[in-house]
């Protein structure tokens, strides 16, 4: 179990590094809310594709930390 939690570990700091940031090419200090610069954008492809692999991993490494403390 614990190799497990190792491995997906490893992975989810990898998938969170290969993330795009959200703020890239946004002027922050110019009063730009930064919700509103992002509100209609859709992810597509491999970033959609990352993000949802973030979320299972994510999961995948909570549910199991909560199997082992049990």
């Amino acid at each position: 179990m614990e190799t497990l939690i190792m491995v997906i570990s490893i992975l989810l700091i990898i998938i969170v590094l290969l993330q795009s940031g959200k703020a890239e090419g946004g002027s922050l200090g110019a009063g730009v809310n930064n919700s509103d610069l992002f509100a209609n954008r859709k992810e597509r492809g491999s970033e959609l594709f990352i993000t949802r692999l973030t979320a299972v991993l994510g999961a995948a490494f909570f549910i199991i930390c909560v199997i082992m403390a049990l």
